[in-house]
């Protein structure tokens, strides 16, 4: 049998298997291609340079801007009282909200006025008499004169043995009388003075005693010194005060305030500098409300709120925080109040306040999520990572302002890697989706 009747004699299944294996042992191997390792995806931002204003936002329990706590500084029943003294109501200013008997104290005028004209007219008989004692001294020292020329003239006829010394004796003794009524009546003048000087000074009394009733008389009636809302009435109608007695309090509806603690750094951030060489104290001297605005809203509903000024910053730090306590004002803030679509800012209510400082020009500015720790993660030009060190200045909506370490223009990662290389390849991806 010839070798082709042999081959056609296999079954067809081992004749394809044969062919197969003789075509794929001839046939040429896979091309072999090179390709570079992709770099990997990270969403990319660019740094800034832009002006931003330092926020910082506290909390704090609203309180009347002035108070009125009215202590009784007298004694007395309470005899009228207003009919709109009652706690919640509203009193204008200068209205009379209640009255204390006057009766003692219009008696200790009358009493005193009384003394006065008592004085006076005591004063009065005094002036007169001096006027008297002083034509009678006169009469007398003339008398006291013709007494002294008589006893010369009798001593000079005695002595001639004209007269006798009894005669003598006799004009001796009627000028010793002239001189001490003399005498008598320049003490009795000079009194005078000191007598005047005594009534004087009980007329100075008398009149400080009357000066004082009225006084008194005038704190009989409490006068609202300004707008106000009542806040406690602790006398009623009928009732007997005594000295030192609250008897009303009122919060002033004129003004409110607040007091903000803001940390030291922060409050130096809102006047304007992130050194903490500060000169705080000449900051806060040159008046922080010409440095700092500010702005509140309730807790309980942000959609009320009061435009407000820094009026001050109060004397002493927190003891406990450490804080700055910045006191800010809202000025009439029953204004445009409608309860419940817009309550008035009245005491203890809940607010946070916006404080937002000086603008600070050309700041460094990345995404906060770009900040990893103390790093940024920045893209090189040639799309490799690089690993920066930098120094925080503060974060805000958002934002990092940088104080060192990153320049405008530079791109920042914003993603988290896993390990983070430098070095190692990127592909920039823009926050809005553009490819870098």
């Amino acid at each position: 049998m010839s070798r082709l009747s042999a081959l056609l004699a296999l079954p067809p299944v081992v004749l394809g298997v044969a062919a197969a294996a003789y075509l794929i042992s001839a046939a040429p191997g896979p091309a072999q291609e090179e390709s570079a390792r992709p770099g990997q995806a990270v969403r990319v931002a660019t740094v800034e340079a832009r002006d931003i204003a330092p926020v910082v936002r506290g909390w704090g329990s609203v309180r009347a801007a002035n108070t009125w706590a009215a202590v009784s500084e007298v004694r007395g029943q309470v005899v009228w009282r207003h009919p709109d003294l009652d706690v919640g109501k509203l009193i204008s200013a200068g209205t009379e909200v209640l009255k204390i008997d006057p009766s003692d104290y219009q008696l200790a005028i009358a009493q005193g006025e009384a003394d006065l004209a008592s004085l006076a007219a005591e004063a009065g008989q005094i002036e007169a008499e001096r006027d008297n004692t002083r034509r009678v001294l006169d009469l007398e020292a003339e008398r006291l004169r013709l007494a002294e020329a008589d006893l010369e003239r009798v001593r000079n006829l005695v002595a001639q043995g004209v007269s006798p010394k009894t005669r003598a004796d006799e004009v001796e003794k009627a000028a010793l009388q002239s001189r001490r009524t003399v005498a008598e009546l320049q003490n009795a003048l000079d009194l005078i003075a000191p007598r005047l000087a005594r009534l004087a000074a009980q007329e100075a009394r008398t009149q400080a005693s009357v000066a004082r009733a009225r006084r008194d008389l005038d704190h009989t009636v409490l006068v609202a010194p300004f707008d106000l809302r009542v806040g406690a009435v602790n006398a009623e109608l009928y009732q007997s005060v005594s000295l030192g007695q609250l008897l009303i309090e009122g919060n002033g509806i004129d003004g409110a305030e607040v007091v903000v603690q803001v940390p030291l750094p922060a409050f130096q951030r809102l006047l304007g500098s992130f050194d903490a060489n500060t000169d705080t104290l000449a900051a806060i001297d040159a008046g922080p409300s010409q440095r700092i605005s500010a702005s509140l809203h309730l807790l309980i509903d942000p959609s009320q709120s009061w435009p407000a000024t820094v009026s001050r910053v109060e004397g002493a730090l927190d003891p406990r925080a450490r804080t700055v306590p910045v006191v800010v004002t809202v000025e009439n803030p029953y204004s445009g109040a409608n309860p419940p679509a817009r309550m008035p800012l009245v005491p203890n209510m809940q607010v946070e306040v916006a404080l937002t400082g000086a603008l600070l020009t050309d700041a460094i500015v990345a995404p906060e999520a770009a900040l990893h720790g103390e790093s940024l993660y920045l893209v090189t030009k040639d799309n490799r990572l690089e690993l920066r060190a930098v120094v925080p200045a503060f974060r805000q909506d958002g934002l990092v302002v940088l104080r060192e370490g990153a320049a405008a223009g530079e791109q920042v990662v914003l993603d988290a890697i896993a390990p983070a290389l430098p070095g190692m390849a990127l592909q920039p991806v823009a926050v809005d989706g553009g490819a870098q």
